[in-house]
Order: structure tokens, then C-alpha cells, then sequence
């Protein structure tokens, strides 16, 4: 694959990097040794960009990528987690996570949030130890979504200070939401934005972010391009979810139309969706998770091989 460069950092990225939510056990849990295979199935697939979260797993996700990771040359992948999330032990457990965050995981921790300077440095020395790193290429301020004030007035400056000092290369923030993203943009030296669901073949609501990233060099990451499922499967069944809840009746119609084209045009919809985000300059990669090795060479495959011009003019029709 070859890769991109973040803004205007030294930072690179593959077009298709490893969502590690799913090795954290999103929704079920994954097995230790597939958790690993589905990761070396990455590199071996030319993949090399891999974003973890202390949130995913309550820790579970940046262990497996480190162990993962550990036997590979560092200068030739790159990493990126998130910070905005403490963990910290957990006065009363019920057993399991998955209530609370969505991880099929013992609760022993619980997130906390913090957006303060200190709250950066802690959780960013938390990620490097379990990742087993001396350092991650990218950190992204987590899901800001009731905290944006505090992200822009004391995460981020925390973040530019270590990346001026060389700590990290690069810094940005992810969301699902796109308004909060274009402040950030407007307000903040941050390097890249992580988009999540907003610029898919189906969710075209980030344009204007798009528009603002490329007027101030900001690059996009473009994560979650399945939309929680519903373009994961060559045509998406009746049960499947768009935006982490049962796919809505007319986003599902509309699913399926797509996934019409892609047939006519000889591929399916996943190779479309992964692809989609893509051909806009301003994405500098594509971000989805992974739970076996098939998924991901199947994704790699596509990522490499672009649609027709003609395909792409039928999708558009569909989706506007």
C-alpha cells in the first residue's frame, strides 16, 4: 500500500489502517489467538497503520496490538490511540462491561472522563505501557462530545506540546459527530481529524468538514466506512444495524440499491464502501475493525483495487 501523509507532519499512514476496537472484545468476546492472527493477517496484507483506544476493552485492545506489534520494526508502522478516557479501578464491578461500555470484558476498571492537561499525560503513559511502545505516532482526543471546551482549551495544548517537543507526531481529535469536528478545525493546531461514519457511501454529512480540513491542511481519517454493519456484506440483511442501532427501514432500502449497483458493475459493497472515502485527497486513510483475518485481507483487496468511473457515477446517483 502506498501510504500518505498526515497534514503537514512527517506522519504516515497505509490508505487502510487496523481499527482495533474488535481484538478489545466489542459486543463478544474474541479469542487471544485470532485476535493476533487477525492482526498479522494486516501486516502481511500490507497494513500499517493501527489505531487502539484505552476505551476499547478497558485496556484489552492496546495490549493485544502491543503483543501483536512487538516483533515488528517500529520505524515501519504507525500507531495511534486516544486520550480524553482515564481507567481507573472500579469501586463497585458488576462483572461484566458490556452494559456500560459495550466490551465483553470484566468491568475491574471504569473510565473516567478527563480532558485536563494532567488527564493527557496520564492516560498517554497508561497507553504506552500496556501498548509496551516508548511512544505512539498519533493521539487523538476521544470522543469530546460534552467536554469540547475542555478539548480545545486544555487537551489539545497539551497534545501540541508534545508534539512540539517530538513526543508524538501528530494530534487531532475523533468523533462521530461532524459540528463539534469543524470547530476543532476552525479553532485548534491539530494535525488530523477522525470522522467516524460521516463520509461513507451512505452518510455523506461530513462535506463541510472535508471542505474546512482541506482549506487549513488537515487531513481526515475516515473511520467506521460500514456504518456499524449495514455495507459489511455484499447485500445487507433485514436485521442489519446502520449507526450502532437497527438500521432505519429507508437507510436500509438504500443500502441495498448500492449494493444493486456494485453488482451490475461486477464487485460488491463492502469494496465500495471501503473504497468510497478514498478518493476525496483530503482522507489520508481509512480506518475499520477487524475480528478474523478474512475480514482484513478481504478489505486490503479492495482498498488496493479501485471501482470504474462509471460505478462510482451510479453510486453517487443512489446516494444523493
Amino acid at each position: 500500500m502506498i501510504d500518505r501523509r498526515l497534514g503537514r507532519t512527517k506522519v504516515r499512514v497505509s490508505p487502510l489502517g487496523f481499527g482495533a476496537a474488535p481484538i478489545g472484545n466489542l459486543y463478544t468476546p474474541l479469542d487471544e489467538n485470532r485476535a493476533l492472527a487477525t492482526v498479522d493477517a494486516a501486516w502481511d496484507a500490507g497494513v500499517r497503520y493501527y489505531d487502539t483506544a484505552p476505551h476499547y476493552g478497558l485496556g484489552l485492545s492496546e495490549r493485544r496490538l502491543g503483543a501483536a506489534l512487538a516483533h515488528r520494526p517500529r520505524a515501519e508502522f504507525t500507531v495511534s490511540t486516544k486520550v480524553g478516557r482515564l481507567l481507573e479501578p472500579h469501586p463497585a464491578p458488576t462483572g461484566s462491561d458490556l452494559a456500560a461500555g459495550g466490551f465483553a470484558v470484566p468491568d475491574t476498571l471504569v473510565r473516567r472522563p478527563d480532558y485536563s492537561r494532567d488527564g493527557v499525560l496520564r492516560s498517554l503513559e497508561g497507553s504506552l505501557t500496556r501498548l509496551g511502545l516508548d511512544r505512539v505516532d498519533i493521539v487523538y482526543v476521544h470522543d469530546p462530545d460534552d467536554h469540547l471546551d475542555a478539548a480545545v482549551t486544555e487537551a489539545l495544548p497539551a497534545l501540541t506540546a508534545l508534539r512540539d517537543q517530538g513526543v508524538i507526531g501528530a494530534i487531532g481529535v475523533g468523533m462521530n459527530a461532524v459540528a463539534p469536528l469543524l470547530r476543532v478545525v476552525a479553532e485548534a493546531d491539530v494535525d488530523a481529524v477522525m470522522a467516524a461514519g460521516r463520509w461513507t457511501l451512505v452518510d455523506r454529512t461530513a462535506r463541510p468538514l472535508l471542505d474546512a480540513c482541506a482549506e487549513r491542511g488537515v487531513s481526515v481519517v475516515a473511520a467506521a466506512p460500514f456504518n456499524s454493519g449495514l455495507l459489511s456484506r455484499p447485500r445487507p440483511p433485514d436485521d442489519a444495524f446502520f449507526d450502532y442501532g437497527p438500521a432505519p427501514e429507508a437507510m436500509l432500502l438504500r443500502a441495498r440499491h448500492l449494493a444493486e449497483v456494485c453488482a451490475r458493475h461486477g464487485t460488491v459493497l463492502p469494496h465500495a464502501a471501503v473504497r468510497f472515502p478514498l478518493r476525496d485527497p483530503v482522507v489520508a486513510g481509512v480506518v475499520a475493525g477487524f475480528r478474523s483475518p478474512a475480514e482484513v485481507t478481504s478489505a486490503a483487496h479492495w482498498v488496493a483495487g479501485d471501482l470504474p468511473e462509471a460505478a462510482w457515477r451510479d453510486l453517487a446517483a443512489v446516494a444523493d
